[in-house]
């Protein structure tokens, strides 16, 4: 099976190799300078402990104005770094690195390390079964289910006040929709009592005639007359 997914993001590795090649010799042009996130736990990557155990899983650098002796391999690249004015040297494989970022053009990339080293891993498989005769043969030839692809997304590792910015903004959403939704119940419910004095149904309370109408206090411990047997009849 064609992994198109690894073989994509091989070749921006590869553009991303080409690119610090062109730094290390000429420098940063104009107003270029980059970020690059890398995952601290991959496989060559080399830093020291005092960085390892601030940065546990991954690490955000920038090459920008303070940075020297970047040296770009094969595989990997070195770079010295300052960090709270101590200096620092990094050596990061290509297949370490899950973001790149160059604000000044608003271009960026993301990777999936865990993609290179699955990559490496069946690439091993592979040569480990080509080695073992022609009953391996068969065995490699068993389609196996095909792998997810991932989409590579052209971005860049989004920044503290833009996620500030995100949560207001979700917050804002659920406030005017529960706003919406208050306001459309107290419109039914005016449309229902509406609809209730159109069809005529009557109300709780009792109609009240005024010849009827006897104080409360008159009728305590007495029987109730009405008024209308004494009433001269026509």
């Amino acid at each position: 099976m064609i992994r198109y997914d690894v073989l994509a993001q091989e070749a921006l590795r590869g553009m991303l190799r080409k690119l610090l090649v062109e730094v290390s010799q000429t420098g940063l042009p104009g107003e270029h300078h980059f970020f690059i996130t890398f995952s601290t736990t991959a496989t060559g990557v080399r830093i020291s402990n005092r960085l390892k155990s601030q940065y546990s899983e991954e690490m955000t650098i920038v090459l920008q104005h303070q940075f020297w002796d970047l040296i770009v391999g094969e595989q990997s690249f070195e770079i010295g770094l300052s960090f709270n004015a101590i200096p620092e040297r990094l050596h990061v494989p290509f297949a370490a690195i899950k973001a790149f970022y160059d604000p000044s053009v608003q271009f960026g990339l993301q990777f999936d390390p865990e993609m290179a080293k699955s990559a490496d891993e069946d690439a091993e498989t592979n040569d480990d079964v080509a080695g073992e005769g022609s009953d391996a043969v068969e065995l490699a030839a068993v389609p196996t289910a095909p792998a997810q692809v991932e989409e590579l997304h052209a971005t860049r590792p989004m920044l503290p006040s833009e996620r500030e910015k995100q949560r207001e903004e979700a917050a804002r959403m659920a406030e005017e929709a529960a706003k919406r939704e208050t306001e459309e119940a107290a419109k039914a419910t005016a449309e229902a009592d509406n609809d209730e004095d159109a069809d005529g149904e009557p109300s709780d309370l009792p109609d009240v005639e005024g010849d009827d109408v006897t104080d409360e206090d008159d009728t305590k411990g007495a029987d109730v007359v009405s008024l209308d047997s004494f009433r001269k009849k026509n």
